[in-house]
């Protein structure tokens, strides 16, 4: 078994409103699979999604309405492209729930949350080098 994450599926109250918002952040809706789901490539992993009502459906479980514990974690090459996510998160409709600080391991970083409250973490570690294909890897 090779390890990976292929897809992070959100669970989305109003799945217009969530486009609107990840579009307004600048991803491309994929225009081929669109009939009550939405997915964006993000480098070599797929961000989904999907009606909340259909995600509890399809997985037999009720999510809670209140977003989980786990969050969602977007890298950037710069401290300056930290400040740019952070501000473009708000702009498109999110909210910025930590703004950006130094942190303890000596990068720059903060939280915002997107339209249904997800939380996504922005960092800039030199430590977690990116590609040019947006592809992370830990460090050697």
């Amino acid at each position: 078994m090779e390890p990976r994450i292929s897809i992070v599926t959100v669970a989305t109250d109003d799945l217009d409103r969530a486009v609107r918002f990840y579009e307004a952040m600048g991803l491309e809706r994929h225009g081929g699979i669109t009939d009550g789901v939405a997915f964006f490539q993000m480098g070599g992993v797929i961000l989904g999604l999907f009606p909340r009502a259909s995600a509890e459906a399809d997985s037999g479980i009720a999510f809670a309405q209140a977003p989980s514990a786990v969050y969602l974690a977007y890298n950037t090459r710069s401290d300056a492209e930290v400040d740019e996510m952070l501000a473009a998160a708000e702009k498109a409709g999110g909210r910025v729930v930590k703004p950006a600080g130094r942190a303890f391991w000596g990068g720059w970083y903060g939280y915002f949350a997107d339209a249904d409250g997800h939380v996504w973490e922005v960092a800039h570690n030199p430590a977690f080098p990116i590609a040019a294909d947006g592809t992370i890897s830990l460090p050697g």
